[in-house]
């Protein structure tokens, strides 16, 4: 939806998630994570200057790059998703992140999305939407958006893992999921895509209205 926004009004598009998808994937092709998910965090503190993560807008959408090298399938399969939330609650590469994040959006002109933006990146955004679903109906979408690329797993692993994920980001100490007090919620849990992507524009146009 944040792309669909992005495409819509001309802005660019900025996906944090896949920022802290990328510190995960190196993390776990470095062997920087143990079998139990332990994470040697002093090596991954060190590599972090180190890393180049960047987008390439590409004919079939936007790609994420890792030192050049495009790893945007990669970082989308189920094991980078075990993994994110842990990776993500480390201060130092939250810390990294969020100030590359915040470079971004001195350009103006940006649409970003991820699970701190409103709270911690951009407490001043102009307009700040707070999604929220079910966690059966964003597993579901997220089953069938992972078999469509072929990706093999069941629709049971996937629900775990949103709410794996969805505690361990809402209890985080470092820049915890949270609703900010001035953001507009939107439950899009039995929207379609044209009701959300019309809600969006007419929530946009408002807040342009007020520059």
């Amino acid at each position: 939806m944040a792309k669909a926004l992005a495409r819509a009004i001309g802005y660019r598009y900025v996906d944090t998630g896949a920022m802290y998808r990328a510190v995960t994937f190196y993390a776990m092709q470095s062997r920087l994570i143990a079998p139990d998910g332990t994470v040697k965090e002093a090596d991954l503190i060190a590599a972090l200057p180190g890393l180049d993560i960047d987008f390439a807008v590409l004919p079939d959408g936007q790609h994420t790059l890792l030192n050049g090298a495009d790893i945007e399938q990669q970082i989308r399969s189920l094991e980078v998703s075990a993994y994110v939330s842990t990776i993500a609650a480390i201060p130092a590469v939250r810390h990294d992140l969020v100030k590359r994040q915040q470079l971004y959006g001195r350009q103006k002109g940006i649409v970003m999305d991820g699970r701190d933006i409103g709270t911690t990146v951009f407490p001043q955004a102009e307009l700040k939407i707070y999604v929220n679903a079910p966690a059966e109906v964003r597993a579901e979408r997220r089953f069938r958006e992972l078999a469509e690329k072929g990706v093999e797993t069941t629709y049971e692993e996937v629900l775990e893992n949103v709410r794996h994920r969805d505690h361990i980001d809402s209890t985080r100490e470092e820049s915890p999921l949270r609703r900010a007090a001035d953001a507009i919620d939107l439950d899009n849990g039995h929207m379609t895509i044209e009701e959300q992507n019309a809600w969006l524009i007419e929530q946009y146009k408002k807040a342009a209205a007020k520059e």
